[in-house]
């Protein structure tokens, strides 16, 4: 008799203790609440796997576990749920209150409340996510060459900040004839900074520096900032713009033709970065920045970046980059324009 009690308890306490969501069309959701955020509730249930319905179309919530609650006026609690007739009762220990369902701004678990203030608060080693690769192609025969390019991106975006940084270079020689030469060696990198204001306004930091043997460029060295806004972030896809002022310091190398020099001057930028995730494995991401010159008006630099970055295993990536630059007046003798572009399998480590 006791066996068979122990038993009926076994298969009656996951019945019991289970948060529930009845719609109001009558369909009656069992399981675990996860959140809700802005329009919508997602509950993982036993049956249907985890779901997401619209929080108007909620006719009743009972939570038999409790929840992180977040009112309207920015107030949390941790408390249960339960609805009583039209009004929600939020049961928190010692100041039990019953609000309309348009007032609970945001529901989470344990786990959600975690994630977000990890997002909300996180520390220096925490959000990371680091993505790169390491490309070498060559020949042999007539005509022996090599080439190296090396892309890496650094992003951490938190609630209120996201920070970047990036390094790609491409060095290439070539042996014919007996007779070595470099083909190519360049190298750029950077960091930048934005932290928002308001909810769609963020202030942007940025550094950048460059290196390019071909353009006799020794190094451009960069800083500066200005104001965004956020067009759109979605799960799926962001686009912000930008604009503000730089200072810019570049030093060339003498050439055949030209003595060395350098060039300080003050610029206005503007641009835009959008990232957009294609599939569940495959991301792209593109960043363009114009430069202005306002010592030198009428002159002018492009910097324009995409990559596609595909998830073939939890660390191992295919990626593609390009990287663009352009500079409207280039040391003696040197083109416009620089083009780099490589491919090949990386690395993926979040954290």
């Amino acid at each position: 008799m006791k066996v068979l009690a122990g038993a009926w308890l076994i298969l009656f306490i996951p019945t019991v203790f289970a948060d529930q969501i009845t719609m109001k069309d009558g369909d009656r959701i069992t399981g675990a609440i996860v959140k809700k955020d802005g329009d919508s509730v997602t509950i993982k249930s036993k049956n249907f796997g985890t779901v997401t319905l619209k929080w108007a179309d909620v006719a009743s919530v009972k939570s038999d576990q409790p929840l992180n609650v977040t009112l309207a006026g920015g107030k949390t609690v941790k408390a249960n749920i339960e609805t009583q007739g039209e009004r929600i009762q939020v049961a928190a220990p010692g100041a039990p209150q019953v609000v309309d369902p348009k007032d609970v701004v945001t529901l989470r678990d344990d786990a959600e409340e975690k994630t977000y203030q990890k997002f909300l608060h996180p520390g220096l080693l925490d959000l990371w996510t680091v993505t790169g690769s390491l490309n070498l192609a060559g020949t042999k025969g007539n005509a022996q060459t090599s080439t190296l390019t090396t892309p890496v991106n650094f992003v951490r975006a938190s609630n209120t900040t996201r920070t970047t940084a990036y390094f790609n270079s491409i060095s290439s020689s070539a042996k014919i004839n007996g007779v070595d030469s470099s083909t190519a060696k360049a190298v750029r990198g950077g960091w930048a900074y934005d932290r928002n204001l308001v909810k769609k306004i963020f202030a942007n930091a940025f550094n950048d520096y460059e290196y390019d043997k071909f353009q006799s460029l020794d190094l451009r060295v960069v800083i500066g900032g200005g104001l965004g806004y956020h067009v759109w972030s979605h799960e799926a896809s962001q686009l912000s713009v930008v604009a503000g002022i730089d200072w810019s310091r570049a030093a060339f190398s003498a050439s055949g033709v030209s003595p060395a020099f350098t060039r300080n001057s003050a610029e206005a930028f503007w641009g835009d970065d959008f990232n957009y995730k294609l599939t569940g494995h495959t991301s792209f991401v593109q960043t363009f920045r114009m430069f202005n010159n306002l010592s030198d008006t009428g002159e002018y630099r492009v910097n324009a970046d995409v990559g596609a970055t595909t998830q073939l295993t939890k660390w191992l990536n295919w990626n593609v980059s390009l990287s663009d630059r352009y500079l409207s007046n280039p040391a003696s003798g040197r083109k416009k324009n620089d083009f780099l572009y490589s491919t090949g399998l990386g690395f993926n480590w979040a954290r």
